[in-house]
């Protein structure tokens, strides 16, 4: 039996949470909703501008080396901050013009893996921002550990470390 947790807060954005079965907590997904006052094109450059991400988002990346790149696809690795931790990712990414991106990321240092997808469309107002992140957690002992920490706090991490930072360098 699964079961399913929201977390829905509404002050200007929307985020979620759905966990798998109660027992193992091996896989969740998390999710995000903002809005940046600014054009889809200026949001959708920051955001697919990978090797400049550890300068626009120091708090999240320290290094991105792109390894292949063919077309919308590419093959990076990247050294990461998370919950006080550097440790190193693959991402396989596709491009989406316009759009966002999507994006399979390995962290065999921590343990998890996890599939990615930031989506942008079109509103009133500027960009609405349309994130989620479905993880893994492979290693038991790092559910044990790691579970209620991602379930409460990524996702507010994630803002504080991403958009804001976006929003400081677009909004006007």
């Amino acid at each position: 039996m699964h079961y399913v947790y929201i977390l829905d807060f509404r002050m200007k954005k929307n985020l979620e949470i759905r966990c798998g079965s109660m027992t193992h907590m091996k896989e969740m997904t998390l999710h995000g909703r903002w809005l940046v006052k600014a054009p889809v094109e200026d949001v959708f450059r920051m955001m697919t501008d990978f090797e400049k991400f550890p300068e626009h988002f120091p708090k999240v990346a320290e290094s991105i080396r792109v390894k292949k790149r063919e077309g919308n696809d590419v093959e990076m690795e990247a050294t990461v901050r998370s919950f006080g931790k550097t440790f190193q990712v693959r991402m396989n990414t596709r491009i989406l013009p316009g759009e966002g991106f999507i994006s399979d990321n390995d962290s065999y240092q921590f343990g998890t893996s996890g599939h990615e997808e930031l989506r942008l469309s079109k509103s009133p107002e500027g960009t609405m921002i349309n994130y989620a992140y479905r993880i893994s957690i492979h290693k038991a002992w790092l559910r044990v550990v790691a579970t209620p920490l991602i379930r409460w706090y990524s996702m507010k991490y994630w803002e504080k470390a991403v958009i804001n930072e976006l929003k400081k360098a677009l909004e006007k």
